[in-house]
């Protein structure tokens, strides 16, 4: 089993070294691949070193799975040459999320459209991934008109230059800014580029990427999202409002038995979700559960996922896991 990971020295493709470690992921060879200028670099996997090398030297090997970490535009060049080869590639940037012709996975939720022929598959965005878990069980029981997110994201989600901006911050260092604004001590209501409809791309992505992934179009979203000062794990609370009314007890109870969902909800010991219990975890984290006393068949719920790990390196692997367990490779 040839695995290939591109993007390999950057935050989201160490994570995915990680994650394959973790997991155990069967890797007979390790093929490293991230840009020009780290082509040579040694990494350890599984007390082995391997050197970083080219894209072109990395297709020749003709690798059974790549996972893709490197950005739109090197996915755009390069998942089609993997391609061709052979090789499935699984795509952690938005490059192929809303291509019609290609399959948007939360393994959770829709892994099962999946078929040998999927050459390239999208791994959704991070704040997308963590609310599909949570929403697709409870659309399948009450059916969902709408939902209204705002998220509270890490600086993780921008790269190594947004962690170091806040680190520098904290230690009243000068250096080089991945924001506009300071981060420490601040919010910011903009991820991500402004789109000619006032929303920002982050926030269409969400609306536009939950109702392919759940196949469903009828449901209306509207996102807002923010990036805080913290690391370790994106949080979003969530508002939904179901078509068939809802026991607040059975929703706790569906989502306690839903694979990759941990309900953390118990207001009378201050029990509920944050961004310190996500870290390092590939579950999605859920509490404050409670009715929108504002309209019917309405819900509240606090959603907390660590948002480099289930929100990308995590299921990515775990798409990789799938693939192998049905031999669609």
């Amino acid at each position: 089993m040839q695995v290939a990971v591109v993007g390999a020295t950057g935050l989201v493709g160490s994570m995915m070294l990680k994650v394959l470690e973790e997991r155990n992921f069967p890797v007979d060879d390790l093929i490293l691949v991230a840009s020009e200028k780290s082509v040579g670099k040694e990494i350890t996997f599984k007390n082995k070193t391997y050197k970083v090398i080219s894209a072109a030297d990395a297709i020749a090997k003709k690798p059974a799975i790549a996972l893709f970490s490197a950005g739109g535009a090197s996915s755009l060049e390069l998942a089609p040459k993997f391609a061709e080869v052979g090789t499935t590639v699984i795509d952690n940037s938005s490059a192929w999320r809303m291509d019609v012709t290609k399959k948007l996975i939360v393994p959770e939720v829709n892994a099962h459209v999946l078929t040998k022929q999927d050459k390239i598959i999208a791994n959704p965005n991070c704040s997308t991934i963590q609310m599909v878990v949570v929403l697709n069980p409870l659309h399948k029981k009450y059916k969902i008109k709408r939902v209204v997110v705002s998220t509270y994201q890490s600086v993780t989600g921008t790269g190594v230059k947004a962690v170091t901006q806040l680190m520098n911050e904290r230690k009243g260092i000068s250096g080089e800014m991945a924001y506009k604004y300071p981060i420490d001590l601040n919010v910011i209501p903009q991820i991500d580029v402004f789109l000619d409809n006032g929303y920002t791309k982050e926030e269409m992505k969400m609306v536009n990427e939950t109702k392919k992934i759940m196949s469903d179009g009828s449901i209306a979203l509207t996102a807002t999202t923010v990036r805080i000062p913290v690391m370790g794990g994106h949080s979003e609370a969530v508002n939904i409002e179901f078509s068939i009314d809802f026991d607040v007890e059975e929703v706790k109870n569906i989502l306690h038995n839903t694979k990759g969902v941990i309900v953390m909800d118990d207001i009378t010991k201050q029990i509920y979700p944050m961004p310190m219990h996500a870290h390092n975890k590939d579950e999605v984290f859920v509490g404050r559960i409670r009715r929108d006393e504002s309209q019917p068949k309405t819900l509240n719920l606090w959603v907390v996922a660590d948002n480099l790990r289930k929100g990308a390196a995590t299921n990515a692997v775990q798409i990789a896991e799938y693939l192998l367990e049905k031999n669609l490779m």
